[in-house]
This record gives C-alpha cells, structure tokens and sequence, in this order.
C-alpha cells in the first residue's frame, strides 16, 4: 500500500507580521437634548443683538436672562441623562461667548454706550475681552479646581449685571444718555471682575434631586413670589449683589488673616 500523504503543516506568522486589529470607529453623532437647550440659549443670545439693533432694549434684556436659565439647562440635563460629551463643552462656550460676551456689550453700547463715543466703545470692548478670557480660563481649570467656587466672576452673572441695567433703565425711562459715563463704568468693572481671582460660590453642592424640608420649597415660592413683583429691579439687585460678593469676602478674608 501507499503511503498516505500528510496534509501540510500550516507555519504560524512571526509577531511583526501578524497585522493589527482595526480600531473601532468612533461614533460622529452627537446628543440631541442638551446640545438643543444649548442651541436655544445660542438663539436667545443672538435674538438680544437684533433687538438691541432695533432699537427694542427691554426685550433684548430680557433675551439675555433666558439664555442664563437655558444655559443652566443644558448642563444639568447634560448630567441626569449621562449625555456629557467634549462636543457639547466647546459648544456650549461658543454659545455662552455670543450669549452672555458679546451680546450683553453691544445692547448696552447700542443703549447708552454710543454717546460717549471711545469711552464707550473701550468700555464694551473690556466687557467682551473679559468674557473671552473668562470662558478661556474656566475651560482650562476644569477638574482642577474646587467645585465649590468660580474663580471670576461667572460670565451669565456678569451678563445679568448688565442686561438687568438695561431693562431697569428702560422700565424707568431712564435717560441713558445722562448716566453714559455711570453705565461705561458698570461695564468695564463687570468685565474686570470676570478675570478677577475673586472666588465667587458655585452654588454646585445644592442636590436638586435629594429631599429637603417643607420650608425650603416654601421659601423658593416666596421669592419667585418677591421677584414677579418687579422681576427687573429685583433681578438686577440679586445679581449686583452677588458681584460685589466676591470683592467684599476677599477683604473679610484679609481682614481675618491681619487679625492673627
């Protein structure tokens, strides 16, 4: 009989031959929710530009202060619904720069900062440099940071401080004319407080998913309550204050250092 012939022994591949597992491909979609609420703050901030141009400053103002209600949004929806992505970060500080940097400076210059001419103009431009900046150097801090404070004064705030000057002065029938230097002023110092090292509370560690007492969801109505009675005025105190929150506990903290 004849041998039976032996099939052939296959020869395994040396190491540097064997070819690399192809790398998965990354996923180009984005999330629709919170990039929306972002998109809508966006649309706020860009509708406040147009009717500053228009001459409709009340409206423009208010624009800016549901684009901080939005912005506060997007973030928060961001995280229940675990739909954080570094797509959603770059877009919603490109929105907040046009919502919140640019759109609060050219409402108050269309308002009041025009008639003093470079002051004016100067006093806008520090107002969006600080906002650039601001955006800039809260990107680069994040996770590095205690949680618990800005370090600047935070850009929606700086933009209420504003915007709730315009709709104060326009409910009252303010001559901005008369105050332009007053308004230039403001401005300028809301810029300077955004690159400021003043820490300002965050507010982060409030649990809006735990319980609280009874008295604390009544006191929240109460000052919805307080606010609707004159949402411009008491808006715009609210905010001022807490700009000023920042400078005055940075003394207080001095002040206690010089005491030891």
């Amino acid at each position: 009989m004849s041998e039976q012939q032996q099939p052939p022994v296959e020869k395994p591949e040396p190491a540097d031959t064997v070819k690399p597992s192809k790398p998965k491909a990354r996923s180009r979609g984005i999330y629709l929710l919170p990039n929306l609420f972002t998109s809508a703050a966006l649309f706020s901030g860009f509708f406040a530009v147009i009717a500053a141009m228009n001459g409709s400053f009340e409206k423009a103002a208010i624009a800016i202060f549901v684009a901080m209600v939005l912005d506060g949004l997007d973030g928060r929806v961001a995280r229940m619904t675990n739909t954080q992505s570094e797509f959603g970060a770059q877009y919603d500080s490109l929105a907040d720069m046009v919502s919140f940097g640019v759109a609060p400076a050219l409402v108050a210059f269309s308002w009041a900062l025009h008639s003093v001419g470079k002051i004016g103009w100067f006093a806008a431009f520090i107002y969006v440099a600080g906002a650039a900046l601001r955006l800039a150097r809260f990107n680069t801090q994040i996770g590095s940071v205690d949680k618990r404070f800005f370090i600047g004064l935070p850009s929606p705030a700086a933009a209420a401080i504003v915007a709730g000057m315009v709709w104060v002065g326009t409910q009252f029938e303010i001559s901005a004319d008369s105050y332009a230097l007053v308004i230039s002023l403001i401005v300028a110092l809301s810029g300077i407080l955004m690159v400021s090292n003043f820490h300002y509370h965050s507010f982060k560690e409030v649990d809006l998913k735990g319980k609280v007492p009874f008295v604390v969801l009544l006191g929240v109505v109460m000052l919805i309550a307080v606010i609707s009675i004159d949402p411009a005025t008491l808006l715009w105190l609210i905010f001022v204050v807490y700009g000023c929150s920042g400078p005055v506990q940075a003394v207080l903290r001095y002040r206690k250092k010089s005491a030891r």
